[in-house]
C-alpha cells in the first residue's frame, strides 16, 4: 500500500547523509533510528518508514520478541536471504551465529530488550570449505510496539566479501553495549573471542510501561510496508 504522493514531508530520508559502501548501511540505519526518537528512549515500530533507509534496506530487518532471548525476523533484507541461502522472515536471529555463540545472542537480546539498550555486534565466519573469511557487523536497536512494550528491534547486518556457499554462521568478536540515555558505547563484558559468561549492567533502566507513555505525543509517519 504506497501513498507515496501524500505527506513526503513526514518522512524522514537519510539516504543522503552516509557514503553507500563498506559499513555505512549501519550508520544510516542507527541515524534514521534517532532521528526518530526526538527526546524519547526509542521509536515506535509503526513509526518505521522504509523509504527513510532507502539504500540500506537490503541490510535491514525486523524482529519481534516472541519468547525471552527469542527474537524472529518479521522483515528480512536480500542480504540476510543470501547469507542463509534461504528466506529469512520467520526465522530466529541466532540463525545466523553459530550453536555456541547462540545462548550469549539470546541474553544479548534481552539486555536490548529490557534495559533498554542499543548493541553493535562485531562478528567474523572463517575460512572453509563453504567459502572465504567472512567479516561482518550487526546493529540492534529497541522498538516499542503499538502496545507500549519494547518487543521489536530494526537491525542492519553488514557481511564485507564474498558469501561462498549458504548459509553461513558467525562467531562473536565483540559487542559494545549501550543503555539508553548513556553518553557512550562501551564494550559489554564477556563478549570477546574469549567464551567468558555474560555479566549484564549493574544498573538497568525500568522498561516504561503503556500508561506511563500514554500521554506522550509523536510525529505522524506513513508507514508503507507492515508485518507485525
Amino acid at each position: 500500500m504506497d501513498n507515496s504522493s501524500e505527506n513526503q514531508h513526514n518522512i524522514l530520508t537519510m539516504t543522503d547523509q552516509q557514503p553507500h559502501s563498506g559499513y555505512a548501511p549501519l550508520s544510516l540505519v542507527e541515524a534514521y533510528w534517532d532521528a526518530l526518537r526526538v527526546g524519547r528512549e526509542m521509536p515506535k515500530r509503526a513509526e518505521i518508514d522504509p523509504r527513510g533507509i532507502e539504500s540500506a534496506l537490503a541490510h535491514a530487518f525486523i524482529l519481534e520478541r516472541v519468547a525471552p532471548g527469542v527474537a524472529r525476523m518479521r522483515i528480512a533484507g536480500s542480504h540476510l536471504h543470501d547469507l542463509l541461502g534461504m528466506e529469512a522472515r520467520g526465522m530466529p536471529v541466532t540463525t545466523f551465529f553459530t550453536p555456541d555463540t547462540r545462548t550469549r545472542i539470546a541474553r544479548l537480546l534481552e539486555e536490548v530488550f529490557q534495559t533498554p539498550a542499543t548493541a553493535e555486534i562485531s562478528m567474523h565466519a572463517p575460512a572453509g570449505p563453504d567459502g572465504p573469511a567472512l567479516a561482518a557487523r550487526m546493529i540492534l536497536l529497541p522498538l516499542k510496539s503499538d502496545l507500549g512494550d519494547v518487543s521489536r528491534i530494526l537491525g542492519c547486518l553488514v557481511c564485507i566479501g564474498e558469501i561462498g556457499q549458504a548459509p553461513r554462521r558467525f562467531d562473536l568478536e565483540t559487542i559494545k553495549l549501550r543503555p539508553l540515555g548513556s553518553a557512550a558505547s562501551e564494550p559489554a563484558q564477556g563478549f570477546a573471542e574469549g567464551k567468558q559468561p555474560f555479566k549484564s549492567p549493574q544498573h538497568k533502566a525500568p522498561v516504561k510501561t503503556s500508561e506511563e507513555i500514554g500521554g506522550a505525543r509523536h510525529p505522524y509517519l506513513r508507514l508503507i510496508v507492515s508485518n507485525d
